[in-house]
Formats: structure tokens, C-alpha cells, sequence
């Protein structure tokens, strides 16, 4: 087991004048279990790649426990990596599989078979153990290559989007059963994922990568609940966190003839307006003309809750962090027994106590 340390590391590839990883720092401890997430092109894989050694770091450093591996090759590293498509070699058994690093290594043939059938036992593989990989489900071949991963007992846990290829289901199993071996076995992890709600469900802490620049690294929950910018806040969370300029007076943010009171420390330099920021839980929803007045454009019924998406009837008030060639919908998460008809009027105002306020400039989180 080992600590993980990003030191100011940076990757320009050749041709490029902008680093896809620039100056990341992030401290990850024994047994912690990271995620990496953020769209495409953030520079997430890259940066596995980097600690994996499979990519060059053109400045910065990076640490695996006391060892400055920055300029060591893969095979120095004492991490194993578990690939977005598998990689196993289709003319060998599972166990063969599990056990070809090993051989490799020239371990010995008695002590690879008792690794690879601990590691089978612990992921429900022992009986596949003699099959081909083209004889597994999608689920099993990926257990097959967390089990390569596992049977070299190494430092460190690297998984580049290893669910991708599931279907929604077994994803959802999956993802619990990783996060579940990975308590079990103490191994310190990154992992990598462009989905939001499997960082927020897997991960001790999550990194949030944007144009290869960390924007925030904290707990799920706190990064939920205080988002660093604009980018975090309107990227965490599903469906996503409303994001909506209002005007601001001496008495609050307001929210159509409703007036969110602000603290001094949270109205910030922004002037005659405000990002105000509020989740689809955190909306009160009214029909007494008492707040922002949305048209009703589509009711998502789940059962015991309802998520209505609508559209602000005043043209001047703004919903921030969509596509700018898209409407995007204010969503606010109701009862399920009581909702609005479709086309029909609605008022919304935010909960005080969960209201998140960004500078319009900057995009920074005031207070």
C-alpha cells in the first residue's frame, strides 16, 4: 500500500502550446480510494496515464509512497491497471489470464495458482476459471481483469472507465462491487470516469478536472454541497443544479416578486446581479404568485417524487451552464402525488439555508 502525490505535473503533447494536464497537485492517502472525473478531453486519462507511466510528464512530479517514480518505466511502479476494454488475451483461460503477469515475473507455478484462486474465490470467478474469455459476459470479463490487477497484490489501483462498456444495470451492480472490494482489500485507487454519479457513489474524494485544471478535490458530499465555481456546481449533481442570474437589491436576491435575503459576505462584488445556484430538492414550488413564474414544459413522474422542467416567463432572466444554442429547463423536484399540469403556471423561489451564490465574473462561490 502506498500514498499517491501529484506534484505540479504537467503533459503537453507534441504539437500542442496547451498542456492537457497542467500543473495538477493532489495528495491521495493509503487505502484512499480517487476519482478522477470530469467531460472529455479534461485531461482525466491522461493524468492516470501519467501515474501509470504510459505518458511522459513534461514538468512536476509524481510520487507513489516515499519513490519519486516520475522517470521510472511502468514495470518499475508496483501499480496494475485495469483497462476500459478489458484487454485480455482471447486464446488464454481465465486463469491464465489472471496469471500472466506473474509468469512473467517468474513467479513460481504453485504460488501464481494459489493467487489466481484466491482472487477468483473473492470475485466469484473460480468457476469460469478454465473458460475463455469469449465464453464471459461483458460483467465477467471485466471481474477477469480486476482480478489481473489483483493477483500482482500491488501499490496501487489504476481503472481508466472499466464500466463503460456495461449495460446500465450491471454498471449500477458493478460499481458497488469494485467500491466494496476495494475497502475490502485496503488498496489505494484512482479511478477514472466521465459519470458524475458514479464518482459521487464510488469515491472517497473526487478530483474534478476542467481543460486539464483541477477545479475542485473534496469529498462527494462536500462538493455537493459547496461547490467550488460554477463548472462544479452545474457538473455534480443529477439532474443538475439550477444556475440562474437574478437581480440583487439592498434585500436580497430576487427571485420575480420574491426576495431571497443574502448575507453581507455572500452578495460580493457583483454588482446590480448574481449567479444564484439551487438544486432541484432545495426549490419551493408555489402556485400563489409568490416567486420566479415558469411555464410547466415536461413532468418527469418517478412514484413517490417528480421532477417538473419549465421555462421562465420573464425573457431577461438567464439559466447558466447549459449549451448556448439550448433552452435549458428550470427543474424542480415536487411530490409525486400532486403535480403540476403540463403547460400550467408554477412560482419558485430558493431555500435560504441551501442557496449557492457564484460571482458572474468569475465564476467563483462567494460566502
Amino acid at each position: 500500500m502506498a500514498t499517491v502525490k501529484f506534484d505540479g505535473a504537467s503533459r503537453i503533447y507534441p504539437g500542442n502550446d496547451t498542456p492537457s494536464v497542467d500543473k495538477l497537485d493532489i495528495d491521495i492517502a493509503d487505502g484512499e480510494f480517487l476519482v478522477l472525473v470530469g467531460p472529455s478531453g479534461c485531461g482525466k486519462s491522461t493524468s492516470l496515464r501519467m501515474l501509470a507511466g504510459l505518458e511522459e510528464v513534461n514538468g512536476g512530479k509524481i510520487w507513489i509512497g516515499d519513490r519519486d517514480v516520475t522517470d521510472l518505466s511502468p514495470k518499475d511502479r508496483d501499480v496494475a491497471m485495469v483497462f476500459q476494454n478489458y484487454a485480455l488475451y482471447p486464446h488464454m483461460t481465465v486463469a491464465d489470464n489472471m496469471g500472466f503477469a506473474l509468469k512473467i515475473a517468474g513467479v513460481d507455478k504453485g504460488e501464481i495458482r494459489k493467487r489466481v484462486e484466491e482472487a477468483a474465490n473473492i470475485l466469484d470467478l473460480t468457476q469460469y476459471l478454465e473458460r475463455k474469455p469469449k465464453a464471459l459476459s461483458g460483467g465477467q470479463r471485466q471481474r477477469v481483469a480486476m482480478g489481473r490487477a489483483i493477483v500482482r497484490s500491488p501499490q496501487v489501483f489504476l481503472m481508466d472507465e472499466p464500466l463503460s462498456n456495461l449495460d446500465a444495470k450491471l454498471r449500477v451492480q458493478t460499481r458497488t462491487q469494485i467500491a466494496s472490494l476495494q475497502r475490502r482489500l485496503g488498496v489505494t485507487t484512482v479511478y477514472v470516469t466521465h459519470d458524475q454519479v458514479e464518482a459521487m457513489t464510488m469515491g472517497d474524494r473526487i478530483a474534478l478536472l476542467k481543460d486539464g485544471i483541477l477545479q475542485q478535490c473534496a469529498t462527494p458530499r462536500e462538493m455537493y454541497d459547496n461547490p467550488a465555481n460554477l463548472f462544479v456546481a452545474g457538473f455534480i449533481g443529477s439532474p443538475a443544479m439550477n444556475l440562474v442570474t437574478v437581480p440583487v437589491t439592498a434585500d436580497g436576491a430576487k427571485f420575480g416578486n420574491h426576495t431571497v435575503s443574502l448575507p453581507r459576505e455572500r452578495a460580493g462584488d457583483g454588482g446590480s446581479s448574481l449567479i444564484v445556484g439551487v438544486r432541484p430538492e432545495d426549490v419551493e414550488v408555489t402556485t400563489n404568485n409568490d416567486g420566479l413564474e415558469l411555464t410547466v414544459d415536461v413532468v418527469e413522474e418517478l412514484g413517490a417524487d417528480a421532477y417538473v422542467y419549465g421555462t421562465p416567463t420573464d425573457p431577461n432572466i438567464k439559466l447558466e451552464g447549459g449549451d448556448d444554442n439550448l433552452v435549458k429547463p428550470f427543474i424542480a423536484r415536487v411530490d409525486g402525488r400532486q403535480v403540476p399540469e403540463k403547460g400550467g403556471k408554477i412560482y419558485v423561489y430558493p431555500k435560504s439555508q441551501h442557496m449557492h451564490v457564484f460571482d458572474p465574473s468569475s465564476g467563483a462561490r462567494l460566502g
